[in-house]
């Protein structure tokens, strides 16, 4: 397997690896998922004090972090999908360089040759690919927390 089938391999292997943490945490039940952010805020809590001691009006960290843990949760959910939207640019990257290289390599095959516009379709095959999951997904996203909230969805 040559250096760039691996690179390929390794970046949707991060992709996967990372909608596994993704799944993982969302299945969390609401205590136990609270209980880490709040474990999360607190570390930023304290960092911030030791870094920026402020006059606090008295507050505790354990009322810091209330006050904080909303706007933490939030903010977690959208790096987590900064980072899976990083990793899978970075595999359609791979992939466009994938397709490219296939085309290099069809020189070399008996009767075959390379076209500048089979690696832009194969590029493009890697984004729509990528565009119609994310769209399934957000769909069954849409569906399921309708069931969720009791409303009713077409089946």
């Amino acid at each position: 397997m040559n250096e760039k089938s691996k690179m390929m391999i390794l970046s949707w292997t991060a992709v996967l690896l990372w909608l596994v943490l993704i799944f993982y945490l969302s299945a969390q039940p609401a205590v136990q998922s609270d209980a880490l952010s709040k474990k999360v805020t607190e570390v930023i809590v304290e960092t911030v004090e030791r870094i920026a001691p402020a006059d606090d009006g008295g507050h505790t960290t354990i009322d810091l972090v209330e006050s904080f843990n909303h706007m933490v949760r939030k903010y977690a959910h959208g790096g987590v999908y900064f980072v899976l939207g990083v990793l899978m640019m970075m595999a359609l990257r791979q992939s466009g360089v994938r397709g490219g290289s296939d085309e290099v390599y069809q020189l070399f095959v008996l009767g075959r040759g390379a076209q500048v516009t089979d690696v832009l379709i194969d590029g493009a095959g890697a984004i729509v690919g990528a565009l119609v999951y994310g769209v399934g997904s957000l769909c069954q996203l849409t569906v399921e927390s309708g069931q969720l909230k009791g409303q009713k969805t077409i089946n």
